[in-house]
Formats: structure tokens, C-alpha cells, sequence
């Protein structure tokens, strides 16, 4: 069980920095000139954000169960479930410049002239700043958890 609980801990941890990686790339390239091509590119970042947070999910299960702590540290530890929701806001702080890239895509495709409006563009701004400071906390509660506070 040693080497699956450090081959999930090696998964989870490089996919979590890939998404750490992701949204901080989507912070640099929304900014004042979107092009068709940048739009094109931020879908694409967006969608593998989807997917690695989808795959840190399973992975993190995954650990749950079969890591050598055992399910019980987790269900009963409060820093687990504050890293979770720290997670859980992050995603659903995702959904609106998910939408907004795509439409813009969409946009930008059928019309060669168009342009991002700038107040939609400072409103995806703000949603991904946010993500990425609430991200900061999640290895703030793991390096807790790690260390065995909440249970």
C-alpha cells in the first residue's frame, strides 16, 4: 500500500499544480486585446482546466480510500472539508469565464471585428483573481492536514 499511497500523493500533487499552472495562465491572457486566436487558446486552457480538476477529484477519492490514512482522517477532519469547499468555490467561481470564453469564441469566429467588451472582460478578470486567491488556501489546509490538525 506504500508505493499506491505515493503514486496517488504524486498524482494529486502534480495535477493540482497544473491547475495552479492553468489559472494563472488564463489570468495573463485575459486582458485588453482579445484576439480570435487568444479566445481560441483560452477555450482550449479552459477545457483541460475542466478536465484536470476532474481528474484531481478521482485521484483525491481515490487517496481517501485507499492512501494509508484512511477514510476516517478524512470524513472527521475539519481542515479536509475547509480544503473541499476551498475547491468547491474555485469551481464554481470557474463556471462564469467558462461561459464568457466560449460565447466570445463563438463571437470572435462569426464576426471578424468583434471585439471583448471591456466590462465582461473586467468582470472575468475579477472571477479568475478570485480563483486564484481562494486556490491559495487549499495547499495552506493541506500543509495543515498534513501535519495532523483538524482531526
Amino acid at each position: 500500500m506504500d508505493t499506491t499511497d505515493l503514486l496517488l500523493a504524486i498524482a494529486h500533487h502534480l495535477l493540482v499544480f497544473s491547475l495552479a499552472g492553468i489559472i494563472g495562465a488564463e489570468f495573463v491572457l485575459v486582458r485588453g486585446d482579445l484576439g480570435a486566436a487568444t479566445l481560441k487558446r483560452l477555450v482550449g486552457i479552459d477545457r483541460h482546466y475542466g478536465i484536470i480538476a476532474a481528474l484531481i477529484v478521482i485521484v483525491g477519492i481515490c487517496r481517501v480510500y485507499f492512501g494509508l490514512k484512511g477514510w476516517e482522517f478524512y470524513v472527521y477532519n475539519w481542515v479536509f472539508w475547509a480544503k473541499m469547499v476551498a475547491f468547491i468555490i474555485v469551481g464554481l467561481l470557474s463556471i462564469i469565464p467558462t461561459v464568457r470564453f466560449i460565447a466570445w469564441s463563438r463571437q470572435a469566429s462569426g464576426s471578424p471585428s468583434f471585439t471583448v467588451p471591456a466590462a465582461e472582460l473586467a468582470s472575468v478578470k475579477n472571477y479568475v483573481r478570485a480563483e486564484g486567491f481562494i486556490f491559495l488556501l487549499i495547499p495552506v489546509f493541506a500543509a495543515a492536514m498534513a501535519r495532523g490538525y483538524g482531526y
